[in-house]
């Protein structure tokens, strides 16, 4: 090969990263650059929280071929791997709720028909496959999916005597503990259901059960702000939020709602990030386009606005909508497109969590006056 290190630094300073907006020479995210022969190899220094690591690595690999030689071999290493054994405590308080829990989770939306629950379910098992503890609480009594989802819709959960009293010992699937009003009801029956009732039934879910050691307790809640969203974080000291939105511009504002609601006076639970589902639309037959139909980065520049980071955007792709149908979740499909879009979320979202955990306080409980409002 006839290129120079000054050549190949050229082309890399063409590409950008999306989440700064610079160029990888000018965020000095090349480091160990090597020509040998028909092999160019260096390391790509980018935050591994970084959302568009992968896409930066496969967009730079098919610069070089285009700009040097279809044959050159191009080795990039990335950084990919979360530290599971290193994962820190977020939490402040006496522990008696959950006491092997390490960090709490709560994943919201402003609005219903974002995949709020699809993204929970995909992001808990593609966490468990870095070797994390994971478990999953699906707070949506009213609209229960999680157990369709993650397969296990006829599993009901057994009763054991610990301590003398009575526990109810979550499903396990995928490496992921979960508990559901859904396994407990008739997947075609209503729950006409008081507030107090649904809340009741949530705290029982959260005390009563054998959690055991979890580095990850994910609360899928349902749309909006709510009961039972106040029910969570004044039984739990939630360690951070994440938001799930689509791009287009209602959703938008529902979700401008759902971080009001989380910073609001005595809650002040840290939102870590956005999540945008449905950023756009893959047909199968044209894997490489991309259309859309939303909008184009709304959630995003949200973010920029908020200064909340954007940790992943998930592409609206038939196979993911026949994973949740099928209780197969797409985390774990051969659609590389869809698994690694969710693998790289979890480690955002794992990164975040860390950062959130060294720079900020632990999260307490929140007490609530009950005849008080909220106010940011």
């Amino acid at each position: 090969m006839n290129y120079t290190i000054d050549q190949v630094m050229s082309i890399l300073a063409t590409v950008k990263d999306p989440e700064s907006g610079k160029d990888l020479v000018s965020l000095n995210a090349v480091t160990s650059l090597q020509i040998e022969e028909n092999k160019i190899s260096f390391k790509l220094n980018l935050p591994s929280s970084n959302p568009f690591v992968k896409s930066i690595e496969k967009a730079t690999i098919k610069l070089i071929k285009e700009k040097t030689s279809e044959s050159v071999d191009v080795e990039i290493q990335a950084p990919t791997k979360i530290e599971t054994k290193k994962i820190s405590l977020g939490r402040v308080d006496d522990q008696q709720v959950l006491p092997g829990v390490k960090n709490i989770l709560a994943v919201a939306s402003g609005k219903g028909g974002v995949g709020k629950s699809t993204v929970s379910v995909n992001l808990a098992v593609a966490l468990a496959k870095t070797g994390a503890k994971v478990g999953l609480l699906d707070a949506d009594v009213y609209g229960p999916s999680i157990p369709k989802m993650m397969g296990v819709e006829k599993e009901r959960p057994t009763i054991k005597k610990i301590n003398g009293k009575d526990t109810i010992m979550p499903i396990e699937a995928m490496g992921v503990k979960m508990l559901s009003i859904g396994f407990f009801v008739n997947p075609e029956d209503a729950l006409i259901w008081r507030g107090a009732m649904a809340t009741n039934a949530l705290n029982q879910f959260i005390k009563d059960t054998e959690w055991g050691d979890l580095d990850y307790f994910i609360i899928d809640l349902p749309p909006g702000t709510g009961d039972i969203h106040l029910t969570i974080v004044q039984t739990l000291p939630v360690t951070a939020a994440v938001i799930v939105s689509t791009p287009q511009d209602v959703a938008i504002a529902d979700a401008l709602r759902g971080v009001t609601m989380f910073k609001a006076n005595k809650i002040e639970v840290p939102v870590i990030g956005f999540i945008e589902n449905m950023a756009w639309f893959t047909p199968a037959e044209l894997p490489n386009n991309k259309y859309y139909i939303f909008g184009k980065d709304g959630v995003g520049k949200l973010g920029k606005e908020l200064g909340i980071p954007l940790l992943g955007q998930i592409p609206l792709v038939q196979s993911i909508r026949e994973g949740g149908d099928a209780g197969t979740p797409a985390v774990g499909m051969a659609d590389k497109t869809v698994s690694e879009a969710f693998d790289n979320l979890a480690k955002s979202v794992a990164i975040k969590i860390e950062e959130r955990n060294q720079n900020l306080e632990p999260t307490k409980k929140v007490e609530i006056d009950p005849n008080a409002s909220c106010s940011s």
